[in-house]
């Protein structure tokens, strides 16, 4: 099959440190291209990959303050991606709304949207006037996805880690880890509260964007004393494996609908449980009491520390392997490209109203059947 493939450009595929979206393509890419797959990827220009890369601007633009560049890139990235897409079979979009934007000029186009980010009211407007097919990263997401005019439902594929290069531990050190963006909705402040309610230590690592600077200097960053509550940056690959083998459970006081969090299946391949708010997909993730807990306060939060002990290391790996590798997220979209062609086969491309909606039947899916 071949296959085009477009990253965002904001971090490099795949990504040095923080970056999920980047991470879920590089894996999807060298797994389809490890299969014998044609796969040309468009991204940033300082990626590795193993596919065919192919670029609008050499480095990524992470780091960069200027919208009005990154927006103007974004628009080129997703016009220069499109403009041969008549040659690939699929046409696989991670980038957002812009590829979405343009992809009515071309009728005939096989195109799956993954959906890493919320459907806004600010970009409500572009899905509505979608003509091609989208795949929501968790149920949870579906969900709570608002109602659109366009685009048809290929079913959820979860997202994926590489199991293999997660080093496993049976045992632990008694230290909680908190490892994620230095945000509001990330819960930084309660997971502190939570170290202090047991006494434990707690470290940190993560990321912190320039928009929640002010948050972690005000927040976050008065709390941090260096013994109990250690703060290490953000966290590089070799530190992130590191930091998940040795930390007895990884906690996540998430205060948003988080649609997936890698988090939960890194931490888990190590042998690390997860103890998670019953937000978004965290319940599709963390199975209570097998690979973790999946509580709704503080003070569950805080009497789950106490029962991580219960929690068996390798049933956590076993499961990371079985639910969350990345030939498992390579299959399952493998299924939806092959229906994506099945459908358009059996059914020419739909008409376009006067108003850019979709005229098939929508909200239909295309492989009902739920990831294990």
């Amino acid at each position: 099959m071949k296959v085009l493939q477009i990253a965002p450009l904001w971090e490099t595929v795949p990504p040095p440190a923080y970056g999920g979206t980047e991470a879920v393509v590089h894996l999807l890419v060298e797994e389809l291209v490890r299969q014998g797959h044609d796969v040309t990827l468009w991204a940033s220009g300082d990626s590795k990959t193993s596919a065919h890369l192919r670029s609008c601007c050499p480095r990524s633009l992470r780091g960069t303050g200027d919208f009005y560049s990154k927006s103007v890139y974004a628009s080129l990235h997703a016009s220069l991606a499109l403009q041969d897409a008549k040659n690939y079979d699929i046409v696989h979009n991670h980038a957002g709304e812009e590829a979405m934007a343009i992809s009515h000029l071309l009728p005939d186009l096989r195109m799956l949207t993954t959906m890493h980010c919320a459907v806004t009211r600010d970009t409500k407007r572009i899905w509505d006037g979608y003509v091609g097919f989208f795949n929501n990263i968790s149920w949870s997401q579906r969900r709570l996805m608002p109602e659109i005019a366009g685009g048809r439902f290929a079913g959820v594929a979860y997202n994926a880690i590489d199991v293999a290069s997660f080093p496993f531990q049976r045992q632990k050190r008694n230290h909680l880890l908190f490892l994620s963006r230095m945000s509001v909705e990330k819960g930084p402040t309660l997971a502190i509260e939570v170290a202090r309610r047991t006494g434990r230590r707690l470290i940190m690592a993560g990321k912190v964007d320039a928009k929640d600077e002010d948050y972690f200097v005000r927040e976050v960053q008065p709390l941090v004393d260096g013994e109990q509550i250690i703060f290490r940056g953000e966290a590089d690959a070799a530190l992130k494996r590191e930091l998940y083998r040795d930390a007895s459970c990884v906690l996540m006081p998430i205060q948003w609908d988080e649609p997936f969090g890698l988090v939960m299946p890194e931490a888990m391949a190590c042998g690390t449980p997860v103890i998670v708010f019953d937000r978004g997909a965290a319940a599709e993730i963390v199975e209570h009491g097998e690979t973790g807990f999946v509580v709704d306060s503080v003070d569950q939060m805080v009497d789950a520390v106490d029962r991580v002990h219960t929690v068996d290391p390798d049933f956590c790996r076993a499961r990371a392997e079985e639910r969350f590798d990345a030939p498992i997220m390579a299959r399952r979209y493998l299924e939806i490209y092959e229906s994506m062609i099945e459908t358009r086969r059996l059914q020419p491309a739909a008409a376009i109203s006067s108003n850019g909606a979709h005229a098939v039947e929508r909200g239909a899916e295309l492989s009902p059947t739920r990831v294990a």
